[in-house]
């Protein structure tokens, strides 16, 4: 290899499998977690630790992430992007077999601080390449991808709610599906897109804040993660204290919800083309805002769902759009998306516990009301998402080719 900077084509055939390939990765990204989250009753139990070390060891895997996730960019920079992906995601599945090996706390600690640091890792190059496709295709696929990894969350954990059922050794059945998503993940890496820095590129640095952009779009995440996590795990608490339902029909908010989620995602493409990223988030936010004072002022448990609901549909594609947004916000997208990726992970990891402090201060209906109100700051904050509009990424995608730079033979 030299260091002579080449030009690869790739044709829009080839472009359209990496799609799939990336879409591919998504998925089995989304399994790792499914079935890790299964089974955190058996790890529990294995560790011996309380409810509340345990709450405190579930807050090493978002730790772990915001501070691996700048390294990303580096390791595809050093790397490219399709080796740097294919080894960040082997790791991330492998990592799968840590947690249940764990005798004790802080065993556990540290097994969950490296399966976060792997998750986001992966998180950020697969994101950064999703985003590549994206502007080569010139039309949204950020949305989609998210949707497949929520499908292969489910996937994930419909496997261990049937290994979980059947009691299978958590450490068994961790082993045997690290070893199976490692193999179709080094599979779909095959057909991703690979994305070389050009030679005289500087690398970026190590670890660094995120860039303005990224801190702007970032914030706009934050109001939609901190919606998703508080409407997750406290709905069904919602519906029973508050408006007095039964625990299966408050069970069936939390379903409504994700199903909502899941529903928006793998539409989302087709409407962000439509009527693009800002309009779309917009609404968005109009709907989780209206969702949300439906359940603040709900006079009986079917509106309070329906308001969730709501919550589920405006908050779907903020995430996927944050993404693409900032991979297009400055000269480097593993950078940006890594910025992003911090804040949206530090929002999930604090809402749950900041609804609960604010309810045990207050009231849970207190604390929908400020999930309202982030809710709102899709409406006024939408418009940073600007750059999540679609461009003509450089090639004549039309034509039939693309390029890339790459270090050429």
């Amino acid at each position: 290899m030299t260091n002579d900077s080449t030009v690869t084509v790739y044709s829009t055939q080839q472009v359209k499998r990496a799609r799939i390939a990336v879409a591919a990765v998504f998925t089995v990204h989304g399994a790792v977690t499914g079935s890790f989250a299964t089974r955190v009753p058996w790890i529990q139990d294995h560790a011996g630790v309380s409810a509340g070390q345990l709450g405190l060891a579930l807050a090493f895997p978002a730790i772990g992430a915001s501070i691996a996730m700048p390294l990303a960019g580096r390791i595809s920079h050093r790397f490219g992007a399709r080796t740097a992906l294919r080894g960040l995601l082997t790791l991330w599945t492998l990592a799968l077999i840590l947690p249940a090996l764990a005798p004790s706390l802080l065993t556990l600690c540290a097994a969950l601080f490296v399966y976060g640091a792997t998750a986001g890792m992966s998180d950020v190059a697969m994101n950064a390449l999703g985003v590549e496709v994206e502007n080569r295709l010139d039309k949204s696929i950020m949305s989609g991808l998210h949707g497949m990894w929520s499908v292969g969350a489910l996937i994930g954990s419909a496997a261990g709610t049937v290994a979980a059922h059947t009691a299978t050794d958590a450490r068994t059945h961790h082993l045997v599906a690290a070893l199976v998503l490692t193999a179709l993940g080094l599979i779909a890496c095959r057909e991703v897109l690979d994305i070389q820095s050009s030679p005289d590129e500087e690398p970026p640095p190590r670890f660094t804040l995120p860039p303005k952009s990224a801190l702007i779009i970032g914030a706009v995440g934050f109001c939609a993660v901190f919606a998703e996590g508080a409407s997750l795990d406290w709905s069904a608490v919602y519906l029973r204290d508050v408006l007095d339902s039964s625990d299966g029909l408050a069970a069936a908010s939390t379903t409504a919800f994700a199903l909502m989620m899941a529903v928006a995602r793998i539409a989302g493409d087709r409407i962000v083309d439509r009527f693009g990223a800002v309009r779309t988030v917009r609404t968005g936010g109009v709907m989780a805002t209206a969702g949300g004072l439906l359940v603040v002022f709900s006079p009986s448990p079917a509106a309070a769902m329906c308001g969730f609901g709501l919550l589920g549909l405006g908050v779907a594609v903020v995430v996927p759009l944050a993404f693409a947004a900032a991979g297009r916000s400055g000269p480097n997208p593993s950078q940006a998306i890594a910025g992003v990726a911090t804040i949206t992970y530090t929002s999930g990891l604090i809402a749950p516990s900041a609804i609960g402090s604010l309810a045990e201060a207050t009231s849970l209906v207190v604390s929908f009301g400020v999930v309202t109100v982030l809710a709102f700051g899709l409406v006024l904050g939408a418009g940073v998402l600007r750059s999540a509009d679609r461009k003509v990424a450089g090639a004549a995608v039309g034509a039939g080719t693309t390029t890339k730079s790459t270090a050429g033979s």
